[in-house]
């Protein structure tokens, strides 16, 4: 890794520990990775006794705690992900929800997974702002702006677009028409398309064009579906002819879940550059800020994204199924061959861009079968001795091509992109 900012991996004995090989939070520049909270309680390392309101509100204890060890509050939260087993529990988990956000709102991605470790009935992660940085930068009082548009549906718990410093991330879109509230007639390809123009609203609301998009997560109740979602998503990126010229493509994530929020049969959300930074840092000449996307072909490659996109100091992967870049095909074998595969993929990607394993900050892991992490965990120690990333783990009703894990990684980048130093 070139450039000099530091990594700050920390652990909070406030918050469960012992929950598998990873960091609770780990900060890099001005953003802070948090590990997949499940409703443990830290001084028993136990599943929290009583209802899904319990363990939500046991959930948000545990990020709170760790948010609060770091000398920072819920209110620096910029984006939360919330893991059901049942979708039904939502509106008992909202009203716990509300009780640790009472002011200010962060993005929030919302659905249901086939199965969270230890059995839990729910599970969140979340993304902090960092305005004190990573050594060895000055710490800058940032200021976070949170926006939302009429042209997209709004959320009474979720803001469309938290942007600090330079990156800017939108909550999930739903496939639900903004001018009445419902889910959009027609098909999934009717859906896909709302979603993308919900997100493309947003965009256009903060004038930020749509190829500013770094990396899209496409969330799917029916994997049947994903060539269909792929038509539309074609139609969307590249935008610009700048884009289109250079034929680029967001990194991307495809995740199978078993239901999402209003019966909908498919979701996005999106991270976005922010060459705008926020106050009190200066607006930079956003044509000659660079996204940097890059492929090898020591890795699986897809005509539908770059296996990694850098902007500024963070580098986000397209999710790597267990996938022999010789072949092409899903590597055959158990899960604990299949692991070893996604992750000498994201390794073979850190490599060629001249980075190191440890330079991971965020690992996010699907399983087939969540009774698989034991032997998952075996394996992924062995690609992270020194430090442990940030992680969040889940299980999904399938995956492509019959594979039996996927992953995907969010990468420090201190060499950062140009025009920065």
């Amino acid at each position: 890794m070139s450039g000099t900012i530091i990594k700050s991996a920390r652990n909070t004995p406030n918050a469960p520990q012992d929950l598998g090989p990873c960091t609770q939070s780990v900060a890099f520049s001005h953003y802070n990775n948090i590990s997949a909270q499940l409703p443990v309680d830290p001084r028993t390392g136990k599943l929290v006794s009583g209802d899904i309101q319990a363990q939500a509100r046991q959930c948000l204890t545990n990020i709170q705690a760790i948010v609060q060890s770091i000398g920072h509050v819920m209110d620096d939260m910029v984006k939360v992900t919330l893991f059901l087993k049942d979708m039904g529990d939502l509106e008992a988990v909202d009203a716990v929800y509300r009780e640790f956000f009472p002011h200010h709102l962060p993005t929030r991605t919302v659905l249901a997974v086939a199965g969270l470790p230890l059995g839990a009935a729910v599970q969140m992660d979340a993304l902090l702002s960092n305005g004190e940085g990573t050594f060895p930068q000055a710490p800058c009082p940032l200021l976070k702006l949170s926006r939302n548009s009429d042209k997209a549906p709004q959320d009474p718990l979720s803001t469309h677009t938290v942007a600090f410093s330079h990156y800017n991330n939108i909550g999930a879109q739903l496939p639900v028409d903004a001018a009445t509230g419902q889910l959009v007639a027609g098909g999934i390809q009717e859906q896909a398309a709302q979603c993308l123009r919900n997100i493309k609203n947003v965009l256009e609301s903060i004038d930020v064009p749509f190829d500013d998009i770094v990396k899209v997560t496409l969330y799917l109740t029916s994997l049947a579906d994903l060539d269909a979602v792929n038509e539309v998503y074609r139609t969307f990126f590249p935008d610009s002819a700048i884009a289109r010229a250079v034929a680029y493509l967001p990194a991307r994530s495809v995740i199978a879940a078993s239901a999402l929020p209003q019966g909908a049969r498919v979701q996005m959300d999106a991270v976005i550059s922010h060459g705008d930074g926020t106050p009190p840092q200066l607006v930079e000449d956003r044509h000659n800020l660079v996204i940097s996307a890059r492929n090898t072909d020591k890795a699986p490659r897809s005509p539908l994204h770059y296996q990694t996109v850098a902007f500024s100091h963070y580098n986000h992967l397209s999710a790597q199924l267990p996938i022999d870049s010789a072949t092409g095909k899903i590597l055959t074998g158990c899960v604990k061959e299949q692991t070893a595969q996604c992750l000498s993929n994201i390794k073979a990607i850190v490599e060629s861009i001249g980075h190191v394993m440890d330079d991971i900050v965020k690992v996010n892991i699907q399983l087939g079968n969540i009774a698989d992490l034991e032997a998952v965990n075996a394996v992924y120690t062995k690609y992270f001795p020194g430090y442990l990333p940030a992680r969040t783990v889940f299980g999904v009703s399938e995956l492509p091509a019959g594979a039996l894990v996927q992953m995907d990684a969010v990468m420090s980048n201190a060499e950062s992109t140009p025009p920065q130093a």
